[in-house]
């Protein structure tokens, strides 16, 4: 019997532990966020590790702020890894994760728990910006959507694992595991090469060669990675033709400026869909959904668990489907049963303010629909796609930009949801999310074109042909 060598030649498995790594700081960040859920019932209970319960506003601002933050951050990002390189950029990345899980273990002032959600705005930011970026830049075509899915699974792994920990462990113990998992990646890392695009572009070619040979497990030699590397020169000098600032050459491009609009609303449809809200403070959404002896037998906090679980297993099949099935119809129907289940969900809540007695889990299948349909197609495909309809010049900051705008979003919706949802019933909140779900399924199926297994340049024919 032949034993099959992972690392023979051509193999793709120095790709899949490159993009594993990079992957790390989105888990992470996806811990990051989901922390807020389990918290939040801590934080304001009677048995909080701060001495007194934390206030709605005070909880409010904690979850909105990394929103807030990575506006500014995504363009920090973005700069530092088209200028230091995607390296660089996901090292410091993990030094920021470090400093956030430390200041919470140093102190329970209120502003430090506030500083350090700000600078969970810079990991939001790279995780959107960099880690994407770098996985674009190292996959070959062929894998190049699956790997690209793995910023939502990775971000499903940590909302899980946060969630399970948040159960098991105590509030110190769960800060000692978070900062060692950053602490190991840092080192670890220092192993990775640079992306073969950030070494065409400053002149290092014999580096961009070796990146290249290493990543598909060939000799520096090989025709196709000199194929490959002509590729790469050749993308790099349409880029240099263009001259102009960088935004406002999009703008002026008519086929460009298409693709811009098309990265924005993909991006800003994901966060206005509801998953957002429901993975900060699914622990109080479930708390408030099982109020009155609605008869569910599971805590808020293992119904949260539930939904980080049904997460992973969107993001999974995500990353397995997302090649044979393209990126366009996979966000078709994703947003589709989204919206729908957004919609059931806001009418279960309405039902219930006049007192009319509906099961009680049809807020845990809706919520779990939503997040499954956010992981598998809204989360992964708006990122995927940003990153193969730009090349090198403008993929940072196009990202950068969209994910700006879809934070300042993220960011109100975070600080008034809870005071809305008292105010004026958390069914409208959900109608909202059920609509803006319903209207990209319009916007996907007459302006967004299938980009699987297409170059650039066929990319841009369809964008000009429409």
């Amino acid at each position: 019997m032949t034993l099959c060598n992972p690392f023979a030649i051509g193999s793709q498995i120095n790709q899949i532990i490159c993009a594993f790594l990079i992957s790390v700081p989105i888990f992470t960040y996806g811990a990051s966020i989901g922390w807020m859920s389990p918290m939040t019932l801590l934080l304001q209970s009677e048995h909080s590790p701060k001495g007194h319960p934390l206030t709605d506003s005070e909880i409010s601002w904690m979850a909105s702020l990394p929103y807030l933050s990575c506006v500014p951050g995504t363009y920090l990002m973005a700069y530092i890894g088209d200028t230091l390189g995607r390296k660089a950029t996901l090292l410091f990345m993990s030094a920021v994760s470090i400093a956030i899980w430390t200041l919470k273990l140093c102190s329970m002032n209120i502003w430090v728990f506030i500083t350090a959600r700000i600078l969970v705005g810079i990991i939001m930011a790279g995780g959107c910006v960099t880690c994407p970026t770098y996985i674009k830049e190292i996959s070959e075509d062929s894998i190049r959507g699956a790997l690209g899915c793995w910023g939502a699974l990775f971000t499903a792994v940590g909302n899980l694992f946060i969630y399970i920990i948040g159960d098991l462990l105590s509030y110190k113990d769960i800060l000692y595991v978070m900062v060692s998992i950053p602490a190991v990646h840092f080192i670890v890392f220092l192993t990775m090469p640079e992306t073969p695009s950030y070494l065409v572009k400053r002149g290092r070619l014999e580096d961009a060669t070796r990146s290249l040979a290493w990543l598909r497990c060939r000799s520096t030699l090989d025709p196709l990675i000199q194929q490959e590397l002509e590729n790469l020169m050749k993308e790099q000098h349409v880029d240099e033709e263009k001259k102009q600032f960088m935004l406002k050459s999009i703008v002026t491009d008519k086929t460009l400026f298409k693709a811009f609009q098309i990265a924005l609303i993909a991006a800003v449809s994901r966060e206005v869909c509801g998953a957002v809200p429901v993975q900060n403070f699914a622990g109080d959404i479930f708390n408030l959904a099982s109020q009155e002896g609605t008869g569910l037998v599971l805590s808020p906090n293992q119904q949260a668990m539930m939904l980080g679980a049904v997460q992973l297993a969107g993001s999974l099949l995500a990353s397995n489907v997302v090649e044979k099935c393209g990126r366009k119809w996979l966000m078709l129907v994703t947003c589709l049963i989204s919206g729908l289940s957004m919609c059931i969900l806001a009418t279960w809540f309405l039902i219930r303010d006049y007192d009319i007695m509906v099961s009680a889990w049809i807020p845990v299948l809706t919520l779990c629909v939503c997040i499954f349909c956010d992981a598998a197609g809204l989360m992964p495909i708006s990122v995927v796609i940003t990153g193969e309809i730009f090349s090198f010049k403008y993929r940072g900051t196009v990202l950068a930009t969209a994910m700006a705008i879809a934070s300042v979003a993220d960011f109100f919706q975070l600080l008034f949801f809870k005071p809305l949802a008292k105010s004026i019933g958390v069914f409208s909140a959900f109608y909202f999310f059920g609509a803006m779900c319903l209207l990209t399924v319009i916007y996907v199926i007459f302006r967004i074109p299938e980009t699987r297994n297409r170059t650039l340049q066929e990319i841009h024919e369809d964008l000009r042909a429409n």
